[in-house]
């Protein structure tokens, strides 16, 4: 079988890429172990794209169950793709296994590292038992509802976690579905936590925030953003990204200011974006 050898590319309409990725025809075991052998032996870089793009619509099936981390499901995909090609140019087709089941632990992995590298702002996730924390307490969960306590240091044991980090954990992921961009800015009470916050690119701060935890306290910039921000907003700032390795958890900050850990998240994140726009674009 031979087909159109174009690769789809992730840059204009999502909804146009995943028809152009299901447009593509899967290969019989006969074809796609003949394609195989002839990228082995030949290095027959057609063969190796064929098995690519045959295999496409695996990976926007896979990368559409971590679309709830809050990261743009056109990045998933793309970094997919990458663990995809990685998979075609290792797998070998005399073992007997099809090329999607090979194929899916590197399409995995190399979302798993994308996720993690952009929830920089979580501070956790760093040890080896922190991201088996961090991609499966959703499915350890008995229920939707909030842990207790026992079900928490039995999550903690089974991972080889902290308490703490359990609840830091769900606490993140126990909100309901919400926009990537804020719905609004203007009423406090209301505003909904947003994920955009967490994602670190050129212009957010937390890039700043990270160059003070190394010792770097004197930046003009942030003293000037931290004293325009109200107390409360200040105080959580600083026990959350000015502390180094004594930075404070949601719910103790939430004990110490008398209100909940999730509105403790909503301040953090609104005095994050008001720094922001305080600081300017960072150079």
């Amino acid at each position: 079988m031979t087909f159109d050898l174009a690769m789809p590319t992730t840059s204009g309409s999502i909804e146009s890429y995943i028809r152009s990725a299901n447009s593509f025809p899967m290969l019989s075991q006969e074809e796609e172990i003949n394609l195989a052998r002839r990228l082995r032996d030949e290095d027959d870089i057609n063969a190796a794209r064929q098995l690519v793009l045959s295999h496409l619509r695996v990976v926007v099936s896979i990368a559409r169950g971590y679309k709830g981390y809050g990261l743009p499901h056109a990045d998933l995909i793309q970094e997919g793709n990458i663990g995809l090609m990685k998979a075609v140019k290792r797998y070998d087709p005399e073992r007997g296994v099809r090329l999607v089941s090979f194929a899916m632990h590197w399409i995995k992995a190399e979302i798993n590292e994308f996720i993690l590298r952009n929830w920089r702002l979580v501070k956790i996730a760093t040890t080896k038992a922190q991201r088996k924390l961090f991609f499966n307490l959703r499915s350890l969960k008995k229920n939707l509802g909030t842990m207790g306590p026992e079900e928490v240091d039995a999550i903690a044991e089974k991972l080889n976690v902290k308490t703490e980090e359990v609840i830091e954990m769900e606490t993140r992921f126990s909100g309901r579905d919400i926009s990537i961009e804020p719905l609004s800015q203007d009423n406090d009470e209301t505003y909904s936590y947003s994920p955009i916050a967490y994602l670190t690119d050129g212009t957010e701060p937390s890039q700043t925030l990270e160059v003070q935890e190394n010792g770097s306290l004197n930046s003009k910039k942030l003293k000037q953003a931290l004293a325009n921000l109200d107390a409360r907003s200040c105080r959580i700032i600083e026990a959350r990204w000015l502390c180094g390795e004594k930075a404070v958890t949601l719910h103790k900050l939430a004990e110490e200011l008398g209100v909940s850990a999730e509105r403790i998240r909503q301040i953090e994140v609104k005095a994050l974006q008001k720094m922001r726009m305080m600081m300017g674009p960072a150079s």
